[in-house]
């Protein structure tokens, strides 16, 4: 299916590189161009996540490669009564979301591909503009859909380019200085998530960037 992954020390260093990147922009990433595509799919994935809790009492959501802390605000004023629980990669990016949240959200430092929260632990998994910094995206879908309840759901808003482009982008992707691993197609996309998840839909937004949705049965 085209999927990329890494074990080991190969894994380490895409980490160790996407570590760095972010720690580095994370004083501009909200007004930088940097953080420009995270932004843009900011209302698509508050749009989902409001649609399907409108009408649950005090959900709690995990947002995974949580950065800033931009989006668990939107999210914490579009889902009333909800908890919040974000975790990241970079001490730099933690620090800030801290900042934000600060008595509103827990906020980690961690490693999606070994989450450290309990099995069935939240309703609703976002993760935005992070899925292709994976080195094992198995590993990552398979931590995301264990953390979650039955019932739950996982939106997973990320970069997408045609078949052309897509193939130029993941020749060059693994030696960007940003840890960067694979842009996946939809075909691919939902193929790894279906592993796991039953009900995948996925849905293109704008010319780069698409938002996919799964449920945990």
């Amino acid at each position: 299916m085209g999927s990329h992954e890494e074990n080991g020390p190969a894994s380490e260093r895409l980490k160790a590189r996407s570590r760095a990147a972010f720690d580095e922009q994370a004083e501009s990433y909200d007004g930088g161009m940097q953080g420009s595509h995270a932004r843009s799919l900011y209302p698509w994935v508050v749009a989902v996540a409001k649609e399907a809790f409108s009408g649950q009492r005090a959900p709690h959501i995990l947002d995974v490669g949580c950065g800033t802390g931009a989006l668990a605000c939107r999210l914490l004023d579009a889902v009333p009564g909800c908890r919040l629980t974000g975790i990241d990669l970079s001490s730099a990016m933690v620090a800030r979301a801290r900042g934000r949240l600060a008595g509103r959200a827990d906020v980690l430092e961690g490693d999606a591909e070994r989450l450290p929260f309990h099995d069935e632990s939240f309703d609703l998994v976002v993760c935005n503009d992070s899925f292709h910094h994976y080195p094992d995206p198995k590993r990552a879908a398979f931590q995301m859909w264990r953390v979650l309840r039955r019932g739950g759901m996982l939106v997973v808003g990320d970069v997408w380019q045609p078949a052309p482009a897509r193939a130029i982008m993941n020749a060059w992707m693994p030696l960007s200085r940003e840890g960067d691993v694979r842009m996946y197609s939809e075909s691919e996309l939902r193929e790894l998530l279906g592993t796991w998840f039953k009900r995948v839909g996925w849905e293109r937004v704008g010319f780069t960037a698409c938002v996919a949705t799964a449920h945990k049965e």
